[in-house]
């Protein structure tokens, strides 16, 4: 139900109706005159304190509504989306003007250099192919909105980042640790779409989603599908099995379903959500799809 801001003129959900849910620039301009009622709304209302803002508002930086960052409140799903692509746009242009070495350097975290520390993040945005990034795009897209609603948008971020960067390195430690060179390089952000799907998988395991946009089934029969290929593929000694980052999956799942333990009995979620996504790995349809969600390549 929405509700109006009389300080501010903003409409906002129920958590945030009041003015210091949603950071109320309104609050700014509030001039004590004589006494009043402490409304509970302010604790500083007649006192010489200022509010608190946090880090955005001590470096100047207009987080309230209308402001320049009012745009990423709810919305770091769609943000990362547009950043996966503008950065498979690059990735062309580089590879397309032969800077091969270069397009490595900047985008693939490989196991010849691991303390390329930027790679880390940037092969989480990078893909190997089309297809990759489309696959990828379909599970972030219908996972991550969801999630974002649930955990909101600050811990959404550290989740898929970090997730993310540690599917990609997981991927990569046993080439590192045995000293291998001639190891596949790793992109793409299925460790993150699997971490997302990990969540859902507990806060709600009963979350109906749709293979190929056609078969139904609970998003826990997904996530058990994607474990179990993924541990069974890895135990054979086969991690890169049709080309896809299967210890990326694995790891990218198990950050998920430890986080969503972890705040499950803090968050309320629908009783059913339905909506279309793909599946585990590249032969069920998954997030990466062709050349690995987490997506090792022919790099």
């Amino acid at each position: 139900m929405p509700y109006h801001c009389r300080h501010c003129g903003g409409t906002y959900c129920g958590d945030h109706r009041l003015p210091e849910a949603h950071d109320c620039p309104g609050l700014d301009n509030w001039e004590q005159q004589g006494p009043v009622f402490d409304s509970g709304f302010e604790e500083t209302v007649g006192g010489s304190e200022t509010r608190d803002k946090g880090v955005a508002a001590k470096l100047g930086l207009d987080t309230g509504p209308g402001g320049p960052l009012a745009y990423f409140r709810n919305n770091m799903t769609f943000v990362f989306l547009g950043l996966m692509w503008v950065t498979f746009a690059l990735q062309l242009l580089v590879r397309g003007l032969g800077g091969e070495q270069l397009h490595q350097t900047i985008f693939v975290l490989s196991p010849d250099n691991p303390l390329f520390v930027w790679t880390w993040i940037t092969s989480v945005f990078a893909h190997g192919s089309f297809l990759h990034i489309l696959f990828n795009s379909i599970v972030i897209y219908f996972f991550g909105s969801l999630v974002e609603q649930y955990i909101g948008s600050k811990k959404f971020v550290a989740l898929f980042l970090v997730s993310g960067a540690a599917a990609g390195l997981a991927q990569i430690m046993p080439e590192v640790l045995a000293g291998s060179e001639l190891g596949a390089g790793v992109v793409g952000a299925s460790g993150a779409a699997l971490a997302l799907m990990g969540v859902l998988t507990i806060l709600n395991p009963n979350l109906t989603v749709y293979l190929y946009f056609v078969i139904p089934m609970p998003i826990w029969v997904l996530t058990g599908a994607t474990v179990v290929i993924s541990a069974v593929l890895i135990t054979l000694g086969d991690a890169s099995a049709g080309g896809i980052a299967h210890t990326a999956h694995l790891v990218g799942v198990l950050i998920g379903l430890a986080y969503g333990q972890r705040v499950k009995d803090r968050i309320r979620v629908p009783k059913q959500v339905r909506f279309g996504g793909g599946g585990p790995g590249g032969g069920m349809g998954g997030p990466g799809g062709p050349g690995g969600p987490g997506g090792r390549g022919p790099f």
